[in-house]
């Protein structure tokens, strides 16, 4: 299962609720995210927040720390029998490299094929927010990444390539309303969640 939506959009808020509900109903549950979720994830991580580099460095780089992270803990504990949870995976490779960045769509493809080319979440939970509430949602305090400095047409750019996502994956992709109360969605999350159980 996997966690989407711009920065700011609330889907971290929300991973926690998602772990303890499947917990309580006997399922053993492991979360991690992306970039990062191993060693060297973290280490790339660092760097794909935090450095310049060409768009398609920085897409490939996101596929490798993708890579290691399916061969270290995704595909081990799911074949343990255990519920991955992930914040992020693939869906946001192409709202941010390809939809916000502009990188070939056809590339991205091509990336996911190789990567990972059977493998596809159960489940992916959509956090959709208009932008101006997700911006107003960042924390001001805090030391912003390179991506949550990006301009609002990049974010508008993300969020389209989200949405156009949820439509070409309509089994997949769940987009859930986050302009709501933390309540309203948690109510939502558990009516979807049900489904799958």
């Amino acid at each position: 299962m996997t966690f989407e939506g711009i920065d700011g959009a609330g889907k971290s808020t929300h991973i926690g609720f998602v772990t303890d509900f499947l917990a309580a109903r006997g399922k053993d549950v492991v979360s991690s995210r992306e970039p990062g979720g191993t060693p060297l994830g973290e280490k790339l991580r660092e760097l794909l927040l935090h450095e310049k580099m060409h768009l398609e460095t920085e897409a490939l780089l996101m596929f490798a720390s993708r890579r290691e992270h399916i061969a270290q803990v995704i595909a081990p504990n799911l074949a343990a029998g255990k519920w991955v949870l992930s914040d992020r995976f693939t869906d946001a490779s192409f709202a941010y490299q390809s939809g916000g960045r502009g990188l070939d769509r056809a590339k991205m493809e091509a990336l996911e094929q190789w990567v990972h080319p059977a493998l596809q979440p159960d489940l992916t939970l959509l956090f959709d927010v208009p932008l101006e509430v997700a911006r107003q949602r960042l924390d001001a305090t805090r030391t912003l990444d390179k991506f949550e400095r990006e301009q609002a047409d990049f974010f508008e750019k993300c969020r389209h390539e989200y949405l156009r996502r949820a439509a070409q994956f309509p089994e997949r992709i769940v987009v859930i309303d986050s302009t709501q109360s933390i309540e309203a969605i948690r109510v939502r999350l558990a009516q979807v969640l049900e489904k799958l159980l």
